[in-house]
């Protein structure tokens, strides 16, 4: 059962207070989905907005759902695993997956006859005797082996609807794993960047300060033989405090970036990964776009509010279904005697059938089907909020990811630039032709361009992660063991008490 069973007037319903345009697409969704919503998975269905035929820009590197390997970046690579398997948060929606599963499999037992087996015995005594005892107290005994056999037949659909809504709901958890398995792989790519990042912060810095060190063991060399002012000797070192403090606040960036990073692998935030590299990989070719359509049948999380509709469609018809009548059948064959050797000589079999109808009952079915209506319009109108999320994400990466380049030819320019006014100014100032303050100026200009170049080159590998992202699809993934994680963790620990007691 698909979202087939959804009617126009249906749609234009959950439409109030839109506009036109709006339910006419609502309609059209519905229309497409009556073709098309009896196909396993999810169907080709055109979104309840106009698609553009194509994006901004489109690339020449081979599109991969595994897209961190196209980094070359083999720690990345590990560190992926590694959460993709120990991550706790993605741990948590596998379990939530085991029990939609587990409530699928329970709306569909219904379906089947559900047979019990019972056996008893019972012993009467009485103070009053019959007949053929002579005695003033009576006892009786009585055995039974019995089935009991019951069956609701589903004319109407309502018990096939209930467990295809469920169904639905396992699928879009399902769903729900994979869309969070890409979001915990980039943002396991940023923060391990942004670790990068800071760890070459660092390494610049140091060498800023050996070179602002240097230079103000010159000027001071120069103020001693009366070259140069007091105050040129108080700015450079000033400048060099300046880097001092400006390395700690690094320091203290890179601990909690890797504090993060931690986390995301499972790990306690004091298992802190640095690179032992400071350089930062360069974005290789765009990856290729596609058509925007393709993108829609590839995300994750379009495919699970489609799920949603359809989810939302089964209970749709199971309020309905449920306002006509149930029949159920029930049998019940068994055994009985009074002396358990003559148990399997006398049987007794016993049919019913059991017709029920609703009459009344103050409007609650109705109000039922009334508000799953408009459940049904809410996931229509969601879906359609996130096919236009997912393009906006991919037009957004495009476009920056292209400004970011321009940006960093434009810093590795000034980069240029400044250092070579520097060195001129340098000159000047040795020669005694200008003052100390120009060099002073330049001098920070240049180191201040070299931070900001390191800074946009990681925000440029940002942003090519968020287009990987966006484009990405499913790939395979299996549910951690939390078992293995947890004694993996257990020995960890028991490693660092015996190095804490040794």
């Amino acid at each position: 059962m698909g979202i087939g069973r959804l009617d126009a007037r249906h749609a234009a319903t959950g439409c109030a207070g839109r506009t036109a345009r709006s339910c006419a697409k609502c309609v059209a969704l519905v229309l497409a989905c009556t073709v098309l919503g009896a196909c396993a998975g999810t169907p080709a269905v055109p979104p309840p907005v106009d698609l553009p035929s194509a994006f901004s820009r489109d690339g020449v590197q081979p599109r991969a759902d595994r897209w961190w390997e196209s980094m070359n970046d083999p720690t990345l690579d590990s560190l992926i695993d590694e959460a993709l398997r120990e991550n706790f948060n993605l741990a948590t929606l596998w379990d939530r997956l085991a029990q939609a599963r587990a409530v699928a499999r329970r709306e569909g037992a219904p379906l089947l006859p559900a047979l019990d087996t019972e056996s008893g015995a019972t012993s009467t005594w009485s103070d009053r005797p019959d007949r053929t005892t002579t005695s003033g107290t009576q006892h009786e005994e009585d055995y039974r082996v019995g089935l009991d056999l019951s069956w609701e037949l589903d004319l109407f659909g309502r018990l096939r609807a209930a467990r295809n809504a469920a169904r639905f709901d396992a699928q879009a958890s399902q769903a729900e794993v994979n869309a969070s398995a890409i979001v915990l792989t980039g943002q396991v790519a940023s923060q391990w960047y942004s670790v990068v990042e800071q760890v070459r912060q660092l390494a610049l810095l140091d060498a800023q300060i050996r070179t602002n060190t240097e230079v103000l063991r010159l000027v001071t060399m120069r103020f001693r033989a009366g070259q140069s002012a007091a105050a040129d000797v108080l700015r450079q070192r000033q400048l060099v405090e300046q880097r001092r403090g400006e390395r700690a606040q690094v320091s203290a960036r890179a601990q909690v970036a890797a504090h993060a990073l931690a986390v995301l692998l499972g790990r306690p935030p004091v298992e802190v990964v640095f690179p032992d590299a400071e350089t930062m990989p360069v974005p290789g070719p765009l990856p290729q776009t596609g058509l925007p359509a393709a993108l829609l049948e590839r995300r994750p999380d379009v495919r699970r509010a489609y799920l949603d509709i359809l989810a939302a469609d089964s209970r749709l018809y199971a309020a309905r279904a449920d306002r006509y009548p149930r029949l159920s059948l029930s049998a019940k064959p068994g055994f009985g005697a009074e002396e358990i050797a003559d148990v399997v000589d006398n049987w007794i079999a016993t049919l019913a059938g059991n017709l029920v109808a609703p009459l009344f009952d103050g409007g609650r079915r109705r109000a039922e089907i009334d508000r799953t209506r408009a459940l049904v319009s809410e996931r229509i109108h969601g879906y359609g909020q996130v096919v236009l999320i997912a393009l906006r994400e991919v037009e957004d990466a495009l476009v920056q990811e292209a400004r970011q380049r321009d940006l960093i030819e434009s810093l590795e320019a000034q980069s240029t630039l400044a250092r070579q006014t520097l060195e001129r100014l340098r000159d000047r100032y040795l020669k005694g032709a200008v003052n100390y303050l120009d060099v002073l100026d330049a001098l920070a200009s240049q180191q201040t361009l070299e931070r900001s170049l390191v800074t946009a080159r990681r925000e440029l590998l940002d942003f090519r992660i968020a287009l990987h992202r966006a484009l990405a699809g499913s790939f395979e993934l299996e549910p951690a063991d939390l078992a293995v994680v947890e004694e993996r963790h257990e020995g960890r620990n028991r490693r660092e008490s015996s190095e804490t007691t040794s």
